[in-house]
């Protein structure tokens, strides 16, 4: 079980560290959206280029932040069951979930991703508008990447959860 904690933990910090990062680019973001808005209403001008930037750096945000998302337990879910579970249903219910659904789901967006970005840097793809941004194939490796680092958070929180479980049940009263 130490190995696997290792693993855990060595998923926990690269997504910690991505995290961090993100959150820088978020601030990029906001002035991206600022400078938007000035030449649009200070100076009637808007740019193409631009407007697929704020799309671009969100995508990338939304994307490449989902793992730590995950690991700060910040995703959208529905609690009204969950929250009034103790830690060793929360456990079954995590393992389950990560086992049925996350780990399924993420491989059926690699599977079928990995394909797609990949033909788009071969063909260079760029934006279809003029003006627009040249290296849309960039935009397109964050789908793949976001989900592995969804997988990989998942791949901790289900060592996570078995670990609570082992936990829970060595420490139920022997009857």
């Amino acid at each position: 079980m130490k190995v696997l904690k290792q693993i855990s933990d060595l998923i926990d910090e690269l997504n910690e560290k991505v995290g961090i990062f993100v959150s820088w680019i978020t601030g990029v973001l906001v002035l991206i959206i600022v400078f938007d808005v000035i030449m649009r209403y200070a100076f009637n001008e808007t740019f193409v280029f631009v407007q697929e930037l704020e799309w671009h750096v969100f995508s990338f945000i939304f994307l490449v932040g989902a793992g730590y998302t995950l690991k700060h337990d910040q995703h959208v879910r529905v609690d009204v069951f969950y929250q009034a579970m103790n830690q060793r249903k929360k456990a079954i219910v995590n393992i389950a979930g990560t086992l049925l659904l996350l780990i399924p789901g993420c491989f059926i967006v690699l599977k079928s991703t990995i394909p797609w970005t990949v033909t788009a840097f071969e063909i260079m793809e760029t934006s279809p508008d003029p003006g627009g941004i040249p290296m849309r194939f960039i935009l397109k490796s964050f789908v793949p990447i976001g989900f592995f680092l969804v997988f990989l958070q998942g791949i901790s929180m289900l060592i996570t959860s078995m670990s609570q479980l082992i936990e829970t049940k060595a420490n139920q009263p022997k009857c």
